[in-house]
């Protein structure tokens, strides 16, 4: 299948958990082509489609961590938790970024979306400063 076809069954809205079924069953790498256009669905695990989503991103495991270092080096504090949480779930893709989870670990957190960036980090890595 090619990434047009790919971008056709993408979701159409938050609640669109259908495509999203169906995006998930043809597996990584076949969605490869979309990846970046599927992660944008979990800038709110509060949408439905992010849960649908969610256990399929953490499958993946290291191959996801370059997509995953976009997503940290953007300014969507809330984006990067829901990725926190994804990278927490997966010990493969959490020790290909070992050096970005360092880094958040030491951020000195400049409003309230940043704190709790920060305790996500230290509650879903707790000894991430001590390797």
């Amino acid at each position: 299948m090619d990434a047009e076809e790919l971008r056709n069954m993408l979701p159409e809205g938050k609640h669109d958990v259908k495509r999203a079924r169906a995006l998930v069953k043809l597996g990584y790498p076949a969605v490869s082509p979309v990846l970046p256009e599927i992660l944008q669905w979990m800038q709110d695990y509060n949408w439905p489609v992010a849960h649908v989503i969610f256990p399929f991103l953490v499958s993946i495991g290291e191959p996801l961590a370059p997509y995953v270092r976009d997503v940290l080096a953007t300014d969507d504090t809330m984006w990067k938790v829901w990725f926190i949480h994804i990278v927490g779930a997966s010990p493969p893709l959490a020790d290909a970024l070992h050096t970005e989870i360092r880094k958040m670990a030491a951020m000195i957190p400049k409003d309230e979306d940043e704190e709790w960036l920060l305790e996500e980090v230290h509650r879903l890595f707790p000894n991430v400063l001590d390797k």
